[in-house]
């Protein structure tokens, strides 16, 4: 049986009919597109390698780069590679912290410019690039032009975001059927496929984006009974208290956009070894300045938890608002990007437990 069938109002989609439907989930930090293959739900691979596609776009005069190519010029040529542009898209120049995006950015008509060697491009624009490769990766694998998209969004986006996602989706040469909470979307994949009941918290640390959502499952449907959660709070926020104690340490030049991206990724190395290991030491060179530090599960713990706290604060909040209380929960349901926040994680969990929820 179908899982999900979208027809337009009054009318059917007839059995025999080939309608090739995709579901893009558009991240700060990676993305996917998924189908239904053979009546099942399927992640389609980019290559042979990965189904993830690094949210990366790289602009030059000889091409547009997308996706682990882009990644690999993060450090070389930061002024023109953009990253977490998921971020900025719905947004103007007054909305943002620019000290912590290590590109040139500047004031557009009602959005934020960037600045690159071919001209000014906007988060839209960047996006678009992501979603044209993701639909490429699925006409090839499924054989055809596609009727449309459902496209997940953070619960938290407000009408501005919502619309430059659908406006990116468009400039990609993509019909979007539906824009869906990522924690609805979560729920829909949990509640069908692990026939749950009960009361859910859906906990969704993202790259760039938190979003927490009390859900009731019952027999295949849910209900959403409260939402909570930040559209400016993720896993570059986790990194960025890294670079912040790097700078202020080491007295690095934050205005100097090449120096403040070589941090940014030596940020993201030392977060992601803390969620395998205990400590990491770093030595390293950044603009002629030695960097000479251990970096212990204890530190990190320090410099984002004001951050957990906000996540903390924003469950309670979720909580009160379904009026329930901890006991009332029969589990959680993480959703995160791959080497997302996981010490985060694991420190929420160790909270999470103390107030006995459920993993």
């Amino acid at each position: 049986m179908a899982l999900l069938q979208i027809s337009e109002p009054g009318k059917s989609t007839m059995p025999h009919e080939h309608r090739r439907v995709i579901g893009i989930d558009l991240g700060t930090t990676n993305s996917l597109v998924a189908s239904v293959v053979n009546g099942s739900p399927t992640i389609l691979n980019l290559n042979s390698k990965s189904n993830l596609l690094p949210s990366i776009v790289h602009y030059s005069n000889e091409s547009i780069l997308i996706g682990n190519d882009a990644k690999n010029l993060l450090s070389k040529d930061p002024k023109n590679t953009i990253s977490s542009s998921k971020r900025l898209i719905g947004k103007t120049i007054t909305d943002i912290n620019q000290d912590h995006f290590s590109l040139n950015l500047a004031d557009g008509e009602g959005v934020i410019n960037i600045k690159t060697s071919i001209g000014m491009k906007n988060p839209i624009e960047v996006s678009a690039e992501i979603l044209k490769t993701l639909k490429s990766v699925a006409e090839n694998n499924l054989g055809g032009d596609l009727i449309g998209a459902v496209v997940t969004v953070p619960a938290y986006f407000d009408d501005a975001q919502r619309q430059a996602t659908k406006d990116a989706c468009e400039l990609a040469g993509l019909n979007v059927l539906r824009l869906i909470n990522e924690p609805t979307a979560a729920a829909v994949a949990y509640g069908l496929d692990k026939k749950s009941m009960g009361h859910f918290v859906v906990f969704d640390l993202g790259g760039g984006t938190f979003d927490v959502s009390i859900l009731n499952l019952s027999k295949g449907l849910f209900e959403v009974l409260a939402t909570h959660g930040d559209a400016n709070l993720g896993g570059d926020d986790f990194d960025q208290a890294i670079v912040n104690f790097l700078n202020d340490k080491y007295k690095l030049k934050v205005k100097d956009i090449e120096v403040q991206a070589l941090v940014s990724i030596l940020a993201k190395e030392i977060k992601e070894s803390l969620s395998t290991k205990n400590e990491v030491v770093v030595e390293k060179k950044i603009s002629g300045i030695e960097i000479n530090e251990t970096f212990t599960q204890e530190l990190f713990k320090t410099l984002v938890q004001d951050l957990i706290e906000q996540t903390l604060k924003a469950t309670k909040n979720a909580l009160n608002d379904a009026q329930l209380n901890n006991n009332q929960i029969d589990g959680i349901i993480w959703l995160e990007a791959q080497h997302e926040c996981l010490v985060s994680k694991r420190l929420l969990k160790t909270y999470l437990k103390k107030t006995s929820l459920m993993i």
